[in-house]
């Protein structure tokens, strides 16, 4: 008879038993500090966000004291505060708040996606353009500006690349799924299949496209924030906070899904009923950021893997906490974006992507020395 104690659960050495005990006193002690790092770590990332917001807001070719953005924000509210003379207020209300709030939207829309995505395909590398929806939005987009769509006037581009991203990830799920069953090897090889298929069709519609238009599409594939609206940050919010709200509560049902879907199952997870949920809200949240956009690599792979590294695997705080990590990052990254080179603006994906790109590096090296190789 297997001895009492921890390690009589049959649980691998570093995951937690099915039934919550740990596989030792070492991994007890690690769990119990990352728990304790929670609290900090939200606070920290809540107080950097929002002097991000407020650094954002008052930085720019015109610059407006913190003082005078809290002051005028306070006076909208009506909380007191004073209004700033007229052209400040112009540039702060038209100019700078939409493009803070939409960075702060599409961020946490892809951190959260991207914290689905590595909990729905257990695994740390996985981001949300696996499924299709990056490239589909992007074939919407590219359709709109080569054919000279103006069905809805400016939401044309917008709900072309919504419509298209939404679209293909309920392809690649539907062609992915047999006998009432979807793998999640068979949803990865559909969803490169339909990637690839995509990105020929952008090719083709680049084929038939003129100078004006190829600069149009270039400039939407290198994704901005340039182009805020108050309308376009009110054409995310719904989605966004639909996407928001629903995500957490699934957070232990992904807790459960770590520990394989065969014991998943036997905890009373429907796992399929799980990945469709799951699939449709991140579906839902990047097509609606990249809608408004553009292509913005890697803010889904980087933050919850920085997230897990520093607070545990566990999905209660990786989910909402991605949210808010993924705002910070977009938002930071889109400050520097328009202020290191100035007055020329960065594209936002290319920023992304240049700090990204290394780190994903970094990581599969981590990865494999840990594993001992990947063979």
């Amino acid at each position: 008879m297997a001895e009492d104690g921890p390690v009589a659960t049959g649980a691998p050495f570093n995951e937690p038993a099915p039934d919550g005990t740990w596989a030792s006193e070492k991994e007890a002690d690690a769990a119990g500090a990352r728990r304790g790092i929670v609290p900090l770590l939200t606070l920290g990332l809540t107080a950097a966000l929002l002097l991000a917001a407020l650094t954002s807001a008052a930085t720019g070719a015109y610059e407006i004291p913190f003082g005078d953005v809290l002051g005028s924000v306070q006076h909208r509210l009506g909380l007191g505060g004073r209004p700033l003379d007229r052209v400040a207020e112009s540039v702060l209300w038209n100019v700078r708040l939409p493009r803070v709030v939409l960075g702060l939207l599409v961020g946490a829309s892809l951190g959260c996606a991207g914290a689905l995505m590595q909990g729905v395909f257990g695994n740390p590398l996985a981001e949300p353009g696996v499924i299709g929806v990056s490239s589909g939005a992007a074939v919407g987009a590219v359709a709109a500006i080569t054919f000279g769509l103006d069905f809805l006037g400016t939401w044309t581009l917008p709900t072309a690349a919504f419509v298209l991203g939404l679209g293909t990830v309920l392809l690649v799920y539907s062609l992915s799924r047999e006998g009432g069953r979807t793998e999640v090897v068979t949803l990865i090889l559909t969803g490169i299949a339909v990637t690839a298929f995509a990105g020929a069709l952008i090719g083709l519609f680049l084929f038939f496209a003129d100078n004006a238009q190829l600069s149009q599409i270039t400039f939407w594939q290198l994704g901005s924030l340039s182009a805020a609206t108050w309308s376009k940050v009110l054409a995310v919010l719904p989605c966004a906070v639909v996407g928001l709200l629903v995500a957490p509560l699934c957070a232990r049902q992904l807790d459960l899904l770590a520990l394989g879907e065969r014991p998943a199952r036997h905890l009373g997870v429907d796992v399929e009923r799980l990945r469709l949920t799951l699939i449709l809200v991140i579906a839902l949240l990047t097509s609606a950021a990249v809608s408004v956009s553009g292509v913005i690599s890697f803010v889904g792979l980087l933050v919850p893997h920085l997230l897990r590294m520093a607070a545990g695997p566990g999905h209660r705080f990786l989910v909402p906490g991605s949210a808010l990590a993924g705002a910070l990052v977009l938002v930071v990254a889109d400050l520097a974006a328009r202020t290191v080179a100035e007055p020329a603006e960065l594209p936002l994906g290319v920023l992304t992507a240049l700090i990204g790109s290394p780190f994903f590096f970094w990581l599969l090296r981590r990865t494999r020395r840990r594993q001992g190789g990947w063979a």
